[in-house]
């Protein structure tokens, strides 16, 4: 009777991997096509796309592509801008939307649910509603900067991450996750004299590393995939970022292999900032939990 229910567990085990298998290889496909269509050039890219060949490095297989790509456009300054805006304002996000949803849950004062409600709702408002006013605004604001006092934000680092280092979503985020905290703990910390912020820092924040890279990962997505505010604010070829630079490819004759290099050229730091916090995700999970 034993052997029969081993035999069922496993024949179940293999069953759930291979479906999850088959599912993960749905996902992979798009990206296997876009990496190997950029190493064949455009006549053969086509052919291929009507069968199996367009997965496989079968053909003229060369660098062509990426080379093409990085004279057609600055690429290398297109991702270094993504992701020093991108990166910047993540970990700004993360501790000043974090701390925010500390003083909701934690701190009592007055007027804290009627903000965190105006905050919620935000989240119902399309951004092309607002990017016109926003545009105005930061074209009339001051800026302190090496250069001295200057007026107008347009055509810099600054106007692509200060309007977005807090938002309504990632702020709720936080304000759920430290819902589900042990009050004791709080209530015991402040018993023996801890200030709130040695509270945030020291127990808090410990105890928050799968909401963390949750968010993280969230921001970061949106904000690498921005397009339609640095189109608006940044004219200068300086400090534009991956998907501005994507129209460079669609301008005169359209090569789609160098298409697939871009893309497959500013997907990488994606799939390696992804990757690295699903480890710390997991790792996260594990190590998170209360000593006693």
């Amino acid at each position: 009777m034993a052997m029969i229910s081993g035999d069922n567990h496993g024949l179940r085990l293999a069953v759930r991997y291979t479906v999850l298998a088959l599912i993960a290889l749905i996902f992979i496909f798009p990206l296997v096509f876009m990496v190997m269509s950029s190493f064949k050039p455009d006549q053969q890219l086509l052919v291929d796309a009507s069968s199996l060949r367009a997965f496989l490095p079968v053909g003229d297989i060369s660098l062509n592509n990426y080379s093409a790509a990085f004279e057609r456009a600055p690429v290398g300054l297109f991702v270094f801008n993504s992701v020093l805006v991108t990166g910047v304002t993540v970990a700004l996000s993360l501790l000043i939307c974090s701390a925010a949803g500390f003083a909701f849950v934690f701190i009592n004062w007055k007027g804290r649910g009627v903000i965190l409600s105006v905050l919620l709702a935000t989240l119902i408002v399309p951004f092309e509603t607002i990017a016109i006013p926003m545009l105005l605004m930061v074209s009339k604001l001051p800026w302190l900067g090496m250069e001295g006092l200057t007026w107008g934000w347009l055509n810099s680092y600054h106007v692509q991450i200060i309007p977005f280092i807090a938002d309504g979503l990632t702020i709720f985020l936080f304000v759920q996750y430290f819902k589900d905290l042990p009050g004791e703990l709080i209530e015991a910390a402040r018993v023996e004299g801890a200030s709130w912020f040695q509270i945030y820092r020291r127990i808090v924040m410990p105890l928050s590393g799968p909401i963390l890279a949750t968010a993280a990962i969230l921001k970061f997505l949106a904000m690498y995939n921005q397009y339609l505010w640095p189109l608006m604010v940044t004219q200068e070829e300086g400090y534009r970022p991956v998907m501005v630079g994507l129209q460079y490819f669609f301008q005169l004759n359209i090569a789609w292999g160098e298409v697939m290099a871009y893309l497959s050229l500013i997907t990488l730091p994606v799939l390696g900032f992804y990757l690295y916090l699903q480890k710390a995700f997991i790792a996260s999970i594990a190590s998170t939990g209360v000593k006693g």
